[in-house]
């Protein structure tokens, strides 16, 4: 039977993985946990994702996820406005939708990694989202990014 590499061999040596598997990282039951951010909190010019964010996105994300099938791919594809009424979106949020308003999304509750799966089916990738919420043509966009290349 093969042996999983170490995290050494993986590249991760002094990684919290290995401060974790070494038995290095204690912290007692009455250590004070590390401070959390307070709900409403930016982060350069970014609302954190926040428990209140993730209800006030409740529908977005639950209608998002469901384009991690195929079959709802399909149906969202041949009936938009049915698929979205099916998720009980408000007005605000469909027109989000429809405008492919990541921005607006985001700012509506929408947690990034389930508006990606809105951006594939609707042939907006993460690049076409990220010139859409800076208001940039994709071209523009593309030459601000590291890799000139990437797509």
């Amino acid at each position: 039977m093969a042996q999983m590499p170490s995290p050494q061999d993986q590249g991760m040596a002094g990684s919290c993985i290995d401060e974790l598997s070494s038995g290095s990282y204690t912290r007692s039951m009455t250590e004070k946990p590390p401070a959390q951010l307070e709900p409403g909190a930016m982060v350069a010019g970014s609302p954190v994702f926040d428990l209140a964010m993730s209800w006030r996105g409740y529908r977005i994300n639950k209608m998002c996820n469901a384009l991690s099938h195929a079959g709802n791919r399909a149906a969202y594809q041949l009936d938009e406005e049915g698929f979205l009424a099916q998720y009980g979106l408000t007005e605000e949020e469909k027109r989000l939708v429809r405008n492919r308003d990541f921005g607006g999304l985001l700012e509506a509750g929408g947690n990034i990694y389930f508006l990606l799966k809105l951006g594939v089916v609707t042939g907006n990738g993460l690049y076409k989202m990220g010139a859409r919420m800076r208001d940039q043509s994709y071209e523009q966009f593309l030459a601000t990014r590291n890799n000139p290349e990437a797509v």
